[in-house]
């Protein structure tokens, strides 16, 4: 049970992560040639987003392996 629980928690985190990657690469890819310092910011943020997103899915394929809990 427990693994079966793991495994859609994984699944899960993979799909979330591809449907916020593709969120945050077009709202970037429309906000692209604005300008001022507060859409600066913004492209900044969506740009963390879909790094957070790639690391979330990374994570969830376990490639990203450290130490874990013992």
């Amino acid at each position: 049970m427990e693994a079966t629980v793991a495994h859609i928690e994984r699944i899960l985190a993979i799909v979330f992560g591809i449907v916020v990657f593709l969120v945050a690469v077009i709202a970037l890819r429309n906000d692209w040639k604005s300008e001022g310092i507060e859409n600066q910011v913004f492209k900044i943020m969506l740009g963390l987003l879909a790094l957070g997103a790639i690391l979330g899915i990374l994570a969830a394929l376990g490639v990203l392996i450290g130490k874990g809990v013992a």
